[in-house]
């Protein structure tokens, strides 16, 4: 809430930019959700009964989908980078007069790195969050409710399933998140540090020339820089879990859907194109998470960022 309001008079210029983004996003999930249940119908009356006509009108309403979604995806993403850039423009414009403003003594307090780094690193962080909330973070609650509906039309005991496996592997992942999330804030203040370092040895390289110091001003670099590459290594390692984990319960949840839905084919209880229906929607419902967990990242990111701005 104090975020908003501190930004709110940024925002409020592009709120159709803002609004808009969302609601392409919103159509382009409609038309993925309903895809698989138009492969069904194509399957189910078209295939197994020959009718090439049926399977020629689907197919047609397939296209006329397809052009939509991404008419819808391509409109959602122009929106998104239209609000956040104008959004991150008009912030760094303002930081950048602030800035002038400053007194010897505010500058020697922050520093004319820590400076640079909010205005470009800092920025451009709370940019890209922005721009993943409006198109990712928008998109992945409407993908899994919808996908969990059309799921819950066809066969409940899976539709079960599924409000299982998504809280545990959800909270997982944000588990996943917040472990390296600290290595990501201290990732900041050292970059104050290299850029620090990069401004010294370009504003006084005839000094370090004539006292012959290129050896320890490269050392020194180095060793901050070797710093940086540690933080962002540990915290990629923690990140990198999110691949097993999402593809072991993925698989698994795939292996169970299979089970119980090749025992409901041949009990007569489900048909082929049903069952090929719920495995693309656990794939949108497992990839929507995965999403959440991306962006849950990028906003813990971004937050540090705010701050600091």
């Amino acid at each position: 809430m104090k975020q908003w309001k501190r930004y709110k008079s940024y925002i409020l210029p592009y709120k159709s930019a803002f609004i808009l983004g969302p609601l392409m996003m919103v159509t382009e999930v409609l038309g993925e959700i309903l895809l698989p249940k138009f492969m069904s119908m194509i399957i189910n009356h078209g295939v197994a009964q020959k009718d090439g006509g049926y399977i020629l009108k689907m197919g047609l309403v397939m296209a006329i989908t397809s052009f939509l979604m991404a008419a819808g995806g391509i409109l959602g993403a122009y929106f998104a980078a239209k609000a956040s850039i104008s959004f991150t423009s008009d912030l760094r414009r303002d930081l950048f007069a602030r800035v002038q403003q400053f007194s010897f003594k505010n500058i020697d307090h922050f520093s004319t790195s820590g400076l640079v780094t909010r205005l470009t690193t800092d920025i451009t962080n709370v940019q890209q969050a922005y721009m993943m909330s409006i198109r990712l973070l928008a998109r992945a609650p409407f993908m899994i409710i919808l996908s969990w509906i059309m799921t819950l039309t066809i066969n409940k005991p899976i539709a079960v399933l599924f409000l299982i496996v998504v809280p545990v592997l959800g909270g997982t992942l944000i588990f996943i998140a917040k472990k390296a999330h600290p290595h990501f804030i201290k990732v900041f203040d050292e970059y104050d540090n290299l850029n620090n370092s990069v401004q010294e040895n370009v504003n006084a390289a005839r000094v370090v020339k004539a006292y012959v110091r290129e050896d320890y001003e490269i050392e020194k670099f180095h060793g901050i820089s070797r710093y940086v590459y540690n933080l962002f290594t540990k915290a990629e390692k923690i990140v990198a879990w999110n691949s097993p984990v999402m593809m072991f319960v993925m698989y698994t949840v795939i292996i169970i859907i299979v089970a119980i839905g090749g025992r409901g084919i041949v009990l007569g209880g489900m048909e082929t194109g049903e069952l090929t229906s719920i495995i693309v929607y656990a794939l949108q419902i497992l990839m929507s998470l995965n999403m959440v967990t991306f962006v849950f990242v990028m906003i813990m990111i971004a937050e540090a960022s705010t701050d600091r701005i």
